[in-house]
């Protein structure tokens, strides 16, 4: 798959994320939410630790979103914006709050975990396609976008059908599906999210979460079948992997001919040989907090799917990626140097299997990489 520019205009980046960032209290130490003392403030939103990632591992990015105009707002554009992202497309709402959430220290999937969330009414669920501003939001040679956003409100869904309505022009759309079910009301159900992914370019679903929302069980072949219009599918498969199944239908009938985007019949003559699937294992990883792993992976997989990385180096990068989250507190954790994570991710099977991370490897010189390729 070659990603390919949008045309012309002067503010094409290389991936715009769009969705709801809030701000994040994290504890200041373990314990139920009723008996943290203290609480210190960060910043969390799937598509935003992806485009944070993203600019940190040397790429242009842009968020679009809109929070409140209030101080918290303020702390979620300055930071993002920290990180090198473009946030001149964020919009500030007079008469809505920025959302934010608490939580419990540890891992998101412990019986004890805790997470509070104050995001109804926020200014990002008024996000519709006449409240941002599309010709921003398409102006990347990526468009990535998560199913959290779809279960916002009604005027978010209708944003979303709009970004991955076949168009002459779209920029590439990266799906991650991200299904949340405490968000979905009685109005509509994760059975949107299926749509949507069915239009998009790249899809990042979990085996697990596949299940819980649309009932697929089968693994990634099943979920391939029911998702045959995207280019390329990512089934995470949690401590097991991870594997990339491409369409069918080559990369000429996608990028070429006559054929369009999703939802149009290849070009005549289009090549239909099936593509071969690309598995990684993942990663021995010694875990601080699981929060953000998931955004994390999005990012390193369309990093290296933005520099035309084979398959299989795409699957390795987003496992590095989560890993530097994984060993992090927050949400959000620096990428491993470019330099290191080529070097990890060219390795031979054998040594990927031997490799373990803890806290603090991201910041390994060339000595502690080789230690830690050979242990």
């Amino acid at each position: 798959m070659t990603v390919t520019g949008t045309g012309n205009a002067p503010d094409v980046v290389d991936v715009v994320a769009l969705g709801e960032s809030m701000v994040t209290f994290l504890p200041s130490r373990p314990g139920r939410l009723a008996d943290v003392p203290a609480f210190h403030r960060s910043i969390g939103g799937a598509e935003s630790n992806a485009a944070c990632a993203l600019a940190a591992a040397g790429h242009t990015t842009r968020w679009v979103s809109r929070v409140g105009a209030d101080g918290f707002g303020d702390h979620l554009v300055e930071a993002i914006g920290a990180y090198g992202v473009d946030v001149s497309y964020v919009r500030r709402d007079p008469d809505r709050p920025t959302g934010v959430y608490f939580r419990t220290a540890g891992d998101r999937a412990g019986d004890a975990h805790e997470v509070a969330y104050y995001r109804a009414g926020s200014a990002a669920s008024a996000m519709s396609p006449e409240s941002v501003d599309l010709d921003a939001v398409r102006a990347g040679r990526v468009l990535h976008l998560s199913g959290i956003t779809a279960a916002l409100s009604p005027g978010c869904l209708d944003l979303l059908r709009e970004l991955t309505a076949p168009r002459p022009g779209r920029p590439l759309i990266s799906f991650d599906v991200n299904h949340r079910p405490g968000l979905w009301g009685e109005a509509y159900g994760p059975e949107v999210l299926l749509d949507l992914a069915r239009r998009a370019d790249i899809v990042f679903v979990g085996e697990d979460e596949a299940e819980e929302a649309w009932g697929i069980t089968g693994g990634p072949v099943a979920l391939r079948e029911a998702l045959p219009e995207p280019d390329l599918v990512v089934v995470k498969q949690g401590a097991q992997g991870a594997v990339a199944l491409p369409a069918v239908r080559g990369q000429s009938c996608r990028w070429g001919g006559t054929g369009g985007r999703a939802g149009t019949p290849p070009s005549p003559g289009c090549d239909t040989t099936p593509r071969p699937t690309a598995t990684a294992p993942a990663l021995k990883v010694d875990v601080v907090a699981t929060t953000g792993a998931g955004d994390a992976f999005a990012a390193g997989f369309l990093s290296a799917t933005l520099r035309g990385l084979p398959l299989t180096a795409r699957l390795r990068h987003g496992h590095l990626a989560a890993a530097a989250t994984l060993t992090a507190p927050g949400d959000l954790a620096a990428p491993p140097p470019r330099p290191l994570a080529d070097r990890l991710a060219a390795l031979d099977d054998p040594a990927w299997g031997r490799l373990r991370l803890g806290p603090g490897w991201t910041d390994a010189d060339a000595e502690a990489a080789e230690e830690a390729r050979t242990r």
